[in-house]
């Protein structure tokens, strides 16, 4: 590859990695402007699933993922691919590929995400109790913290709660908590919820008043523009020299992973004339207003 074409390329990435949490769709443009220069590189494939994925381009995310695995021989990302799987609506393949996982192979981590998403799945599909079976692995109980810690007994809190053992999950909301250092869930969230604590700001009725005003009202909740689907990602492989089948009927994949409410004001400054300060005008005074948003899994557990 010629020198500045690289340069280029590498450009692109660092810009997808510097965006995809806070502008996943500048993100995937990005990836895919790289993608159009180097599409023979793995790490540009990797870099255009996950955003794919962050941006919810789940076919696109799952189609490059797998290419990235095939050009790569790494199994790095199989619970992004079954999360994705998941959010198609198709937990049974999530499901699948958890089963045709090497297991032995696999790092830790990517096989805790792994279980997560296969559980959640599980879930999916009405089996709220062999989804408690599932996560009662060994890392669940270990001393141990890891990366992983906080979302693993999170997601066996969560599928304790499904199945009614409301006492055993707040217990496990309250593990989870005491290891998400970053904040990665919303454990404590939860577990103040379980406790009937009502956080400030956080008024169902007052959100409900909110979004029945309309769009246009102050302090409306904004409207969240729906995902759509990108007809440059979704043709990922088709004019790509390297891309295989993609849906060469592996038995596997996945399938898992909010509008945030903005405060908006009014504000109308004091005439400027003698004139109209004394004309009749009803003095105008500025007004806010907040709503809070709610979440979703990390993901529905994805």
């Amino acid at each position: 590859m010629a020198k500045p074409v690289a340069e280029t390329v590498a450009r692109h990435l660092v810009a997808t990695g510097q965006l995809i949490d806070e502008d996943p769709a500048e993100a995937l443009a990005h990836a895919l402007a790289a993608r159009r220069l180097a599409s023979r590189i793995a790490a540009v494939r990797e870099a255009v699933g996950l955003a794919a994925y962050h941006a919810g381009e789940w076919q696109s995310a799952i189609a490059e993922l797998r290419t990235y695995h095939r050009m790569s021989g790494a199994q790095s990302h199989l619970a992004v691919i079954a999360d994705s799987e998941r959010a198609l609506g198709r937990p049974e393949r999530a499901i699948d590929l958890f089963r045709g996982a090497d297991q032995e192979k696999l790092d830790p981590a990517v096989a805790i995400e792994l279980l997560i998403v296969a559980a959640g799945a599980r879930g999916d599909l009405g089996q709220r109790d062999a989804a408690v079976a599932m996560l009662q692995v060994p890392e669940l109980t270990t001393d141990a913290v890891q990366p992983w810690t906080a979302r693993l007994r999170y997601a066996y809190a969560d599928a304790l709660l499904a199945v009614g053992r409301r006492t055993e999950a707040r217990e496990w909301f309250s593990r989870a908590a005491e290891v998400d250092a970053e904040a990665e869930t919303d454990a404590a969230e939860r577990l103040l919820e379980l406790d009937g604590v009502v956080i400030e700001g956080d008024d169902e009725d007052e959100v409900a008043e909110e979004l029945a005003a309309g769009p246009g009202a102050p302090g409306a909740v904004p409207a969240r523009p729906d995902a759509g689907s990108s007809s440059e990602t979704g043709d990922s492989d088709q004019d790509d020299p390297t891309g295989d089948d993609l849906g060469s009927g592996e038995p596997t994949a996945e399938a898992t992973v909010d509008a945030d409410p903005t405060a908006q004001g009014l504000a109308v400054g004091p005439p400027d004339t003698d004139d109209e300060r004394n004309a009749d005008a009803e003095p105008a005074s500025g007004t806010t207003r907040e709503a809070e948003g709610t979440e979703e899994p990390e993901a529905r557990q994805r």
